[in-house]
């Protein structure tokens, strides 16, 4: 079974456009780039052609891997998703129980993830004990520190 990638319509747009600029743009700078690194001469000792091949070969591992997101998209509309549970586009605020440390999460597919900024996967370990749980559950998350216990304090769309 493939692995779909669930998403938003913005956050699809957005990889869309970015394919949309690595097929034609940046294609077409890495072209020109391979072309003047030839004219300094021997391939074999020029760094200048190796670089260019080298981000090449990145610019079409980029254009696979969006192209493979982008086929196994799903995209999740906020008026599809259960109230009153953490969902893909749910605000969650939860507290430590030990400690009571306050802190909130926006919860949503990996494709959107930004941990430093409080914005964490379904696929996490902490999305995943997130998810389903309702405002007052506990839940557990496997840590590299140990288990952690939080109290789910408030859902928000």
């Amino acid at each position: 079974m493939k692995k779909e990638f669930k998403m938003s319509q913005a956050r699809f747009d957005e990889l869309q456009k970015e394919l949309n600029y690595l097929k034609t743009t940046r294609s077409d700078e890495v072209a020109e780039m391979i072309k003047v690194a030839r004219g300094f001469g021997d391939l074999s000792e020029n760094s200048e052609y190796d670089e260019a091949k080298n981000e090449q070969g990145k610019l079409y591992s980029r254009i696979g891997e969006l192209e493979n997101v982008l086929l196994h998209a799903v995209i999740l509309e906020e008026g599809d998703m259960p109230t009153g549970q953490v969902t893909i586009g749910s605000t969650v605020t939860v507290t430590t129980v030990k400690g009571g440390k306050s802190r909130s999460f926006k919860i949503v597919g990996s494709q959107e993830a930004d941990a430093m900024h409080g914005i964490i996967s379904e696929d996490s370990p902490f999305g995943k004990a997130l998810m389903g749980a309702k405002e007052g559950d506990t839940v557990t998350v496997a840590a590299p520190a140990g288990d952690i216990a939080y109290t789910v304090d408030k859902i928000e769309r």
